[in-house]
């Protein structure tokens, strides 16, 4: 069967889609999931589930699935359109909702695809083991933060410090940087990218951020912003542009790289998405990390990408309702 075919077929064929995740899981053949153990067969004929292995080993024994320990694992959704779901989510540049996904795959609940996609972005977030920090000796790492979305009404702010209620200015009708959500972006040029929901974007918690995931060798590039005003004597070099001034180039210093990502995350956001409940933000800035960081520019196509989404979802499990809830 010619590779576009296959590909294709993975899409509505559940035996192919099977193989297809098999292959991504065990490049080098079949382990057991209990033991792992390369002794193993599988169990065909009416009478097993499709994609059944069995342990050879005889302290195990065990029967196991390739999708055990996933975010597919103990779903009653077919992995085909599992795949296919994946695939819609990688491939649309500024994401694909819920609806979109219960109409294309003809799902009987709009609940069904919402917590599906909410599963696949599980699956984009970064593994518990953590990353390599951004930049490195000679490269430039940019720094920038916005804000989207009002914050939940239990969270929102009215009065000042001294107890003075905020007054809104003629003619306004935006809301105030206080009462919205925060999101601190940092990004290698040319290279990968992190975003982060905080409670607050102070020059404390941007700091913070900026020790962890950033090398100190590196250049780093921000806007004339106060929050990050300390940082000259943690990397090497630290370039401002002043945008109030309408400089937006200088040299090597600029923010462009994480504005654009910026204009793609909240076109996506209001024109895709429309709504998101702040506790679920951090999985939409996942999406369009994973989305950026295997973008073309990189040398990724949409199966590419969509390769690397599913490999992504072993060790990883999202329940509808929370162990210990009643």
């Amino acid at each position: 069967m010619p590779k576009a075919e296959l590909q294709r077929s993975i899409y509505h064929d559940e035996q192919a889609a099977l193989r297809h995740f098999e292959q991504l899981r065990w490049p080098e053949g079949p382990t057991c999931y209990h033991c792992g153990s390369f002794n193993v067969k599988r169990l065909g004929g009416e009478a097993h589930r499709k994609g059944l292995f069995q342990c050879n080993e005889k302290e195990c024994r065990k029967q196991f699935r390739a999708v055990m320990g996933t975010v597919f694992e103990k779903s009653h959704i077919p992995l085909h359109k599992w795949l296919l779901a994946t695939h819609l989510m990688c491939s649309s540049k500024k994401g694909m909702s819920a609806a979109q996904l219960h109409r294309e795959l003809g799902f009987g609940s709009y609940r069904t695809a919402w917590f599906m996609a909410h599963r696949i972005r599980e699956a984009m977030a970064p593994g518990p083991d953590g990353q390599p920090p951004l930049g490195g000796k000679d490269k430039i790492v940019e720094a920038d933060e916005t804000y989207y979305g009002k914050r939940d009404k239990a969270q929102q702010v009215n009065q000042t410090t001294r107890g003075t209620p905020y007054k809104r200015k003629r003619g306004s009708k935006a809301v105030g940087h206080r009462n919205r959500r925060p999101i601190v972006s940092l990004v290698e040029r040319g290279g990968s990218i992190r975003s982060f929901h905080v409670g607050s974007a102070d020059q404390y918690s941007v700091e913070q951020i900026l020790k962890a995931n950033v090398d100190r060798e590196s250049k780093l590039s921000t806007d004339e912003s106060r929050l990050y005003t300390n940082t000259s004597d943690i990397f090497a070099e630290h370039g401002t542009v002043k945008h109030s001034a309408g400089e937006y180039v200088r040299d090597w210093v600029h923010t462009n790289s994480l504005e654009g990502y910026f204009s793609i995350f909240k076109r996506g956001m209001k024109g895709v998405y429309q709504h998101c409940g702040e506790k679920h933000l951090h999985r939409y800035l996942a999406e369009y990390d994973f989305r950026y960081n295997y973008r073309v520019k990189n040398g990724f196509s949409d199966a590419m990408r969509t390769d690397i989404a599913l490999t992504k979802t072993i060790g990883k499990r999202l329940t509808y309702r929370r162990p210990d809830a009643a």
